[in-house]
């Protein structure tokens, strides 16, 4: 199959085309770069160049494929409601392009779209109430394709998707305890993040292009729930500081952007997703990243991933 991958040489994308390749299938990636399109040419994909902000770019590149995955966003937590806009855009873009056709668009969102408190299963419905509400429009645009002749699936990810050198938001929590000489998590610590492996990832991503059913939704989760807790205390561990306890009414000086998500409570199952794609994962956990992270401290990207 020759899949059009946005986001192809970012932290998850890269990690997808790998994976794509690997199986025997063609990638032709999106690349706003010369640098961008080396690394494909490297990885040993075709290269379309073109960018999120270019809907025409997006539209040719579908109809160029057999298959899109979405795997592109604009990380720039300074302008969130916008970069949720420009995805929904290239979300609908992409979707008109394979109308009809029974061609399969995987798509991504995040855990976070789901209410707080409850273990969050992939038929529930979203929050309008949660931390990751302006990621819900574009989970829906997907979705309706559904019933427009596109078999879409959408990949809910785990706040922290992570390997050896980053892992995800609890990437930004080590700057931000490097910064402030203290690791912190909020009142008892429990509150719950769901967590998964960039291989494992990558490689239910690729299910999901050859057998999600149409309009599913598969989260992209393999430990279920850590404890906040336990991850400010691996963070303090690997950078030798206190591990603090803060007020929530502190949380938003403390954390800035990320205490929304912070104080977020979302242990989320992964039972349909295994149940329907046969997916097994089986890399390493967070705190055992965190723990042996290569690179100590790494500033989050506001680039395009």
């Amino acid at each position: 199959m020759r899949v059009f991958v946005t986001g192809a040489t970012g932290f998850i994308g890269s990690a997808i085309v790998r994976e794509l390749i690997g199986s025997g299938h063609q990638v032709l990636g999106l690349a706003r770069s010369d640098k961008a399109a080396e690394a494909l040419v490297v990885a040993g994909a075709e290269v379309h160049r073109g960018s999120l902000d270019d809907l025409d770019s997006l539209r040719r590149g579908a109809e160029a494929a057999d298959g899109v995955i979405h795997a592109g966003f604009v990380h720039d937590f300074s302008d969130l409601a916008g970069a949720c806009e420009k995805d929904r855009c290239a979300i609908e873009t992409m979707g008109r392009a394979l109308k009809g056709s029974n061609r399969p668009f995987v798509t991504t969102s995040v855990i976070t779209v789901l209410r707080s408190g409850h273990l969050g299963m992939e038929k529930d419905a979203t929050d309008p109430d949660s931390a990751g509400a302006l990621r819900i429009a574009s989970e829906e645009a997907a979705l309706s394709m559904a019933a427009q002749g596109v078999r879409v699936s959408v990949v809910r990810l785990a706040p922290c998707v992570h390997d050896a050198n980053r892992q995800g938001f609890a990437t930004r929590l080590a700057d931000l305890a490097y910064e402030k000489g203290i690791s912190a998590y909020v009142g008892d610590g429990l509150n719950r993040w769901p967590a998964v492996h960039r291989l494992d990832a990558a490689n239910l991503f690729r299910l999901a292009l050859e057998s999600a059913p149409a309009g599913s939704c598969l989260h992209g989760v393999r430990e279920e729930e850590v404890a906040f807790r336990d991850i400010a205390e691996a963070i303090g561990r690997r950078q030798n500081l206190p591990v603090v306890s803060i007020s929530p009414e502190d949380a938003y000086q403390h954390f800035g952007w990320l205490a929304q998500f912070v104080l977020s409570d979302n242990p989320t199952s992964n039972a349909l997703t295994r149940k329907w794609l046969g997916w097994r994962p089986t890399r390493p956990s967070l705190v055992a990243d965190i723990e042996g992270n290569i690179v100590l401290m790494t500033t989050c990207s506001l680039e395009e991933k």
